[in-house]
């Protein structure tokens, strides 16, 4: 009797502990956290399937005017991205960097936090398990996910329309008064001068400045009937990427007759997107 008591003792004990270390069903969901690394925080929506070991797709949104629209950017660059990815099991998170009030180019500090937040401690944040790490960016998204590519390896890159291409060339319309100003240049123009008294403080700003030494893969999509102002830097900032001599792989997608969306709104550059993330 004695040694039955303790047999179920045993066995009850036993299951116990398979219950205690079972883990719950993994459970999809959207959310809004605010991550930090290194004493910088950002806000990120996050996207997860119901997994524990996710590949992820961390994004960044366009130009906005205030802050208080960037987390509207956010969400809406997530769901564009969202529409044309192939895959249903990649986590995808948005970033939602400021731009109202810092010096163009300085918020590079966000985006470098976002992706070292998910690199090292997203996965013990999140109760996962983070695989392979893609950037996406369109517009100053694009320009973001290229300067991060020169600064931290990934599994690979892609950026839609890339820019500011020249800071130069821009904001001296803006001075001379071919086009209307805007608060990109203006804070540049108070901070450094004019681009002709002082032209190599806008060109380090500039994406023209940020050509060499990609640690990552990236997919450069461009719609070829994009404005007159990109369109002007285009074939000098492709040329100068593919005459890099320390850079990992660029590939190029023009779409012919393509606007700044070319990435969401062409059947080539959905499929060429989608290839470049399967093959990586």
């Amino acid at each position: 009797m004695m040694r039955l008591l303790v047999l179920f003792t045993l066995l009850f004990f036993s299951c116990e502990k398979n219950k205690t270390t079972e883990q719950p069903t993994p459970t999809a969901y959207r959310t809004t956290k605010s991550v930090s690394y290194n004493t910088i925080n950002v806000d990120v929506v996050i996207d997860k399937p119901a997994l524990y070991q996710v590949d992820v797709l961390l994004l960044f949104h366009g130009t906005v005017m205030y802050d208080s629209n960037i987390m509207t950017a956010a969400n809406t660059t997530l769901d564009k991205f969202k529409g044309i990815l192939e895959r249903n099991d990649m986590m995808i998170v948005s970033v939602a960097y400021p731009q109202e009030n810092v010096l163009f180019g300085d918020n590079i500090v966000q985006g470098e936090a976002a992706l070292l937040w998910l690199k090292n401690k997203a996965s013990q944040e999140l109760g996962i398990t983070v695989k392979k790490v893609f950037l996406g960016g369109h517009s100053q998204g694009g320009y973001m996910v290229t300067r991060l590519n020169t600064m931290h390896q990934t599994n690979g890159v892609i950026a839609n329309a890339p820019g500011p291409l020249n800071l130069v060339y821009r904001c001296q319309l803006e001075e001379n008064g071919q086009i209307q100003p805007g608060a990109v240049c203006t804070k540049l123009k108070n901070t450094y001068g004019t681009t002709t008294s002082n032209p190599n403080a806008y060109f380090q700003r500039s994406l023209l400045n940020f050509t060499n030494g990609f640690k990552s893969d990236i997919l450069f999509v461009q719609g070829l009937n994009d404005t007159p102002i990109q369109m002007y830097s285009w074939p000098t900032f492709k040329q100068d990427v593919l005459n890099c001599k320390n850079c990992k792989n660029s590939q190029f997608v023009e779409i012919v007759g393509g606007e700044h969306g070319s990435l969401f709104e062409s059947i080539t550059a959905k499929s060429e997107f989608n290839t470049f993330i399967n093959n990586h």
